[in-house]
């Protein structure tokens, strides 16, 4: 799993934060509230993003209307499982990665931590 480019990032965004199917043309124009980009480069960019299993897509009418294969989370997963995999010290990978978060964001992992071990167990 690789980092999204800047518009795909933009059009993930969008699709995973409406939680709903959507065409080019809906994503277009809630981009173009924030900068002009051409209809042609978002469905180019769309196109780009089901190739690589990012999208799933379905014909109503004329137009393919496109949905996330994953949840927001489970892309970020993927990419930290691919971080820790290449690095020779994953412990100490985590180790600087937990150093690094706020109090939040510790008690959030924890969290998550326990619940992973409540569903092993189970």
């Amino acid at each position: 799993m690789r980092q999204l480019g800047e518009l795909e990032a933009e059009i993930m965004n969008r699709l995973w934060a409406w939680g709903r199917p959507a065409t080019a043309r809906d994503v277009l124009t809630d981009i173009n509230k924030n900068r002009p980009v051409a209809y042609s480069t978002v469905k180019t960019v769309a196109e780009i993003l089901h190739r690589k299993g990012m999208l799933r897509r379905e014909k109503e009418g004329r137009a393919w209307v496109y949905e996330p294969t994953c949840t927001r989370q489970q892309y970020t997963a993927g990419l930290m499982q691919e971080a820790l995999g290449s690095n020779p010290d994953p412990a100490g990978a985590l180790l600087s990665f937990v150093e690094q978060m706020s109090p939040e964001e510790a008690d959030a992992l924890r969290a998550a931590l326990r619940a992973a071990k409540r569903r092993h167990d189970s």
